[in-house]
């Protein structure tokens, strides 16, 4: 039987070599070719066949080596190596030698000349000339060990993340979930491809991103972790070759198309982070573990319909990362099922681009606006129609019912407050068609001598569903003794906020998706203390420019509330009126308004 190691290029001294390790009982084939290494079981020392002198010093000086070839030998206790009993050293040695000679007659060699002499270095550890480093792992034990090590990844409970860079991520990771790795992949920390390359290729045990492949710290990891081999990808060969010269290992090329997400369509466990530099090493556990790493920030924002689906419907969901008890909340969101029409549960996330185009009026007249001209199958189709162009800079288009749920009276009424409310079986068809055609609702006030969050409360049953939000109109807001159309009436921050408290509160209870809170304004004495007004997460909060008359009035108005301290605090939304408008603005000139125009109805 012949164990030889071939080398992979012309011979001299400048050539490349394969190192290939071989284990066979007490021997290993340890490139460059001719070079069989014997493991003295007795005495725990390394002797050779000859080799050049001119070839030993060469490869010596690649391996960062002294010419003499000398190095300390790693401690053969590392590895947990146990002496063999003395018998078994005795039956080791013979059946060493056997093989041994076998080989080299095979070969067609004469046997070894006198092997180096045994040195001793300064701490009292055996050490030989050998060509492999001084520190390298020592061979397997007489008989092959079997590694019995269970290098399986263990999920602890209380686990919560909180560095701030990849490469401490994947050490605490590495460290949290494994005792000890069969493999262990190394890629740096600027190379996307490596990272993705390593995932396709698949790593049974932790990824560890050094800072650099020399760092203490990677040394000391891989002593722990004892792996059997290291997967490198992104890294030199050069300067893998000269960092893990104790290990066995294999570089991967990278491949610049690899991709790293999971294209698996079901897990049964979600784990959940807030950051990118905590999703990449926990994905390679995942794999292991068979879970599925999600990256989505406190107020849900970035997560895509497919992911929103894993999460409803995996058995367990972790949060891993340190969110806050509005993330824990808003995750119940999503496990519930509960989502905006579209899909989703935060109404203007960048990634999402959503624009809101509604029909505003009332259900029981076409005198208030284009809503009431048809019923609501009829609105919905309309409303296609009206939102063309909207979409022309890469937006979602949400159609939308604005309707007019309390209607300023010219008069008292029975109640005194001139305001007449809207019977909600008059409503509930529009708000059951809207959530049969993925239309969102929102519910308008006029509340007269009443106040908003009195009248607001009148349609709770409906502010309970996902997809019904609320505006509130100070234009029809009176104070005591005033009536309609003598003025323009007026709210102060203080009691928008008191509607803004009770409404971001059935969010939380009914853990919805986040609701949408307009506010009319064309006046600044419409809204007074406006930078008061809060704006909770569970809320987007809106002011609706909804001045009418001639365009450039309208672009001034536009501009005066846009321009105010507090306005990059809101979204905004702009109106169109059909009769009153002249002439009315087209898609593309709203489109080119700042800010962002997130809401467009039309009257």
């Amino acid at each position: 039987m012949v164990l030889s190691a071939q080398p992979t290029g012309p011979t001299g001294p400048s050539h490349k070599w394969t190192r290939k390790r071989i284990t066979l009982n007490n021997f290993i084939v340890d490139g460059p070719a001719r070079t069989l290494t014997f493991y003295n079981a007795v005495l725990g020392s390394h002797k050779h066949h000859d080799v050049p002198d001119q070839q030993r010093s060469g490869l010596a000086a690649a391996r960062g080596e002294q010419p003499d070839g000398t190095q300390q030998r790693r401690e053969s206790l590392r590895r947990g190596r146990k002496p063999l009993p003395g018998r078994c050293r005795s039956l080791s040695l013979v059946a060493a030698a056997v093989v041994l000679l076998a080989m080299n007659c095979s070969a067609g060699g004469e046997g070894p000349s006198s092997p180096p002499a045994d040195t001793t270095d300064t701490n009292g550890e055996p050490s030989t000339t050998s060509d492999a480093p001084a520190d390298a792992a020592p061979a397997e034990p007489a008989g092959g060990e079997i590694d019995e090590r269970d290098c399986s990844p263990h999920f602890p409970g209380d686990l919560r993340l909180d560095t701030t860079s990849l490469t401490t991520t994947s050490f605490k990771v590495s460290q949290t979930f494994y005792e000890c790795a069969n493999e262990v992949g190394l890629a740096p920390a600027t190379n996307p491809a490596a990272l993705a390359t390593l995932r396709t290729r698949g790593i049974d045990g932790p990824l560890l991103v050094p800072g650099s492949l020399f760092s203490r710290t990677l040394r000391a990891e891989l002593l722990r972790l004892d792996p059997k081999r290291i997967v490198t990808a992104g890294f030199t060969e050069r300067a893998v070759a000269a960092a893990l010269t104790e290990y066995d290992y294999e570089t991967v090329e990278v491949d610049p198309q690899a991709v790293f997400n999971d294209a698996r369509a079901t897990h049964d466990r979600v784990w959940l982070v807030d950051s990118y530099l905590h999703a990449v090493p926990l994905a390679f556990v995942g794999d292991e573990l068979g879970a599925r790493v999600v990256t989505f920030f406190p107020d849900l924002s970035g997560v895509s319909d497919a992911d929103s689906r894993l999460i409803r419907t995996a058995a367990q969901v972790d949060l891993l990362s340190d969110f806050s008890a509005d993330g824990a909340r808003r995750l119940e969101v999503l496990r519930r099922g509960h989502e905006l029409p579209g899909g989703g549960a935060v109404l203007f996330e960048p990634a999402r681009g959503r624009r809101l185009i509604a029909i505003y009026g009332n259900p029981l007249t076409s005198s208030l606006g284009v809503l009431g001209e048809q019923g609501p199958e009829a609105a919905i189709e309309r409303l296609e129609l009206i939102a063309q162009g909207y979409e022309a800079d890469g937006s979602e288009i949400l159609p939308t019912f604005e309707i007019i749920a309390t209607v300023a009276a010219g008069s008292a009424g029975a109640d005194g407050n001139y305001s007449n409310e809207t019977p909600r079986d008059v409503i509930r068809p529009w708000i059951e068609a809207a959530a049969a055609n993925d239309v969102y609702v929102v519910l308008d006030l006029q509340p007269g001598r009443s106040d908003f969050l009195s009248q607001a409360k009148i349609y709770e049953e409906f502010l309970r569903l996902p997809h019904v939000g609320l505006a509130l109109d100070p234009e029809w807001r009176l104070k005591p003794h005033q009536v309609h159309l003598n003025q323009i009436g007026t709210v102060d921050g203080a009691e928008i906020n008191q509607v803004v408290d009770w409404l971001a509160g059935i969010v939380r209870e009914e853990q919805l998706p986040q609701k949408l809170l307009i506010l009319h304004q064309f006046r600044f004495s419409m809204i007074t203390n406006r930078n008061i007004v809060k704006t909770p997460a569970e809320l987007a909060v809106l002011v609706h420019m909804d001045g009418q008359g001639p365009l450039a009035t309208k672009y001034a108005t536009w501009n005066a509330l846009t321009g105010q301290p507090d306005a990059d605090r809101f979204y905004w939304g702009w109106k169109n009126f059909y009769d009153e408008d002249s002439p009315l603005a087209t898609p593309a000139q709203v489109l080119e308004l700042a800010p962002r125009v997130d809401f467009v109805s039309f009257q």
